[in-house]
């Protein structure tokens, strides 16, 4: 059996069969050329871009010369109303101040010191979950949306999501997803920057959300200033100053970072457990593996966590089928070359963990679910040169790290409580925020 993928368009692309082609998914309005094409070039009207699966012109733009690359700001676009300015979407001096106060504040053992959140967020959503575990189809892309909002907010603000301000973000964060369920890449690349507008929903949602993180940091404020703040990752990072300027993030600046790590870890989160819990119901074999395994070192101490070998292969294989963020965009701030072809100044870049992941020239049996790839020749080489699904290099996700422990730590405790069976009809990936199911991703559960 091979894992669901979206069906491709077939032969040359162009940018006037991707737009006629296009239908609310950007995923099958690829052409099936970019699985074993190093590099595609697409003119439009209002739009030169280049979609880059070439190891070395990845490393280049991510590595190498990350800042003659900027995030785009036609992809910054459709995120604005929800996150600001932030660090995810900015660039220049203001990303890099940003930077520099949010890596320090992941430094330092933070992954130890956010592990009891994780661990409690787990015991919820197992506990969550036993009225739907009677055998009958069940979607589980809104349970794991719930555990991964758990754990954001056990993390940044040491409250549960049954908090009542958690719990309103949570729901005005479905709200928004509702509003505007993707990002558009379609538009943003064939648009020009002042065609696009948001519709009020979305702005409203995104008023919504922000106002109610704007309630939780002027809380926080005043408990840091009486003394009496949790030492959590929103204390952190309100209280480092950038050690070049001295400066302390804004208010402003703070509801804009909380926003994005609620959008880069829950989302992406909620969308990779998902898959992995899919992909598990698909092969028992691996389900059983990582159930044993659970059931011998799944315990609630941080060290457990290196313990979780299969679970946490079977968490990295998923990342690879099926990215969370499955393509990105970057920007050409100077003409430059690309595999000896001229990308003026504005061009588009795009990157596309979804393709160079499962690119044929690069990976053996790319199509394929096998967690033990990564122990294989192939495997190392290609996690070093052909995966990203924390991007890499200056702008590699912060959270990394706390995915990789998050992810199988929930994953290895939902299975050793649960045995998962496979739906009637496999779900089908589309691109949204994340990467989802398009009708969901329902699975069987039953206690084990």
């Amino acid at each position: 059996m091979i894992p669901p993928k979206p069906p491709s368009r077939r032969g040359k692309g162009s940018v006037w069969r991707f737009i006629r082609d296009f239908r609310g998914d950007i995923l099958s309005a690829q052409s099936d050329r970019l699985y074993r094409a190093w590099m595609a070039e697409f003119r439009g009207p209002f739009i030169h871009s280049f979609t880059c699966n070439d190891p070395q012109l990845v490393d280049l733009v991510l590595r190498r010369r990350p800042m003659d690359f900027p995030k785009s700001p036609r992809m910054a676009a459709g995120l604005q109303p929800l996150l600001g300015n932030s660090s995810f979407i900015s660039n220049g001096a203001t990303w890099l101040h940003q930077r520099r106060i949010i890596d320090i504040a992941f430094a330092g053992g933070r992954l130890r010191e956010a592990f009891p959140a994780m661990w409690d967020a787990s015991e919820a959503a197992v506990a969550r979950l036993a009225p739907l575990a009677d055998g009958t189809e069940t979607d589980i892309e809104p349970q794991t949306g719930h555990v991964a909002a758990d754990v954001i907010f056990r993390s940044l603000f040491s409250i549960p999501i049954e908090d009542q301000v958690a719990s309103q973000v949570f729901d005005a964060f479905r709200e928004h997803q509702a509003a505007q369920p993707m990002v558009n890449l379609g538009g943003l690349l064939t648009l020009p920057r002042w065609a696009r507008l948001h519709g009020r929903n979305v702005r409203t949602s995104a008023r919504r959300i922000r106002g109610l993180i704007q309630s939780l940091i002027r809380e926080r404020a005043e408990r840091i200033a009486a003394g009496t703040a949790p030492a959590d990752l929103a204390t952190k990072i309100m209280t480092t100053p950038d050690p070049v300027t001295q400066k302390r993030f804004t208010d402003k600046e703070m509801v804009d970072e909380v926003a994005t790590f609620f959008l880069a870890g829950h989302e992406t989160s909620a969308s990779a457990l998902a898959w992995a819990l899919y992909l598990l119901a698909e092969y028992p074999e691996w389900q059983d593996r990582v159930a044993d395994e659970a059931e011998r070192a799944l315990t609630p101490d941080f060290a457990c966590v290196k313990q979780l070998e299969i679970s946490r292969a079977v968490f990295r294989e998923t990342l690879r089928l099926y990215p969370p963020v499955a393509m990105t965009v970057r920007e050409c701030r100077h003409a430059t070359s690309l595999r000896d072809r001229k990308a003026p100044a504005g061009a588009q870049v795009v990157l596309s963990p979804w393709h160079l992941h499962r690119h044929q020239r690069l990976w053996d049996n790319p199509d394929g679910f096998d967690p033990g790839r990564w122990q294989t020749e192939n495997g190392k080489i290609c996690q070093r040169d052909a995966y990203i699904p924390f991007s890499a290099g200056a702008r590699a996700c912060p959270g990394a790290g706390f995915a990789m422990i998050e992810g199988p730590l929930i994953l290895s405790a939902l299975v050793r409580a649960y045995r998962l069976d496979p739906p009637a009809e496999p779900p089908v990936p589309v691109m949204r925020l994340t990467l989802r199911g398009k009708n969901g991703i329902r699975l069987r559960l039953t206690p084990r």
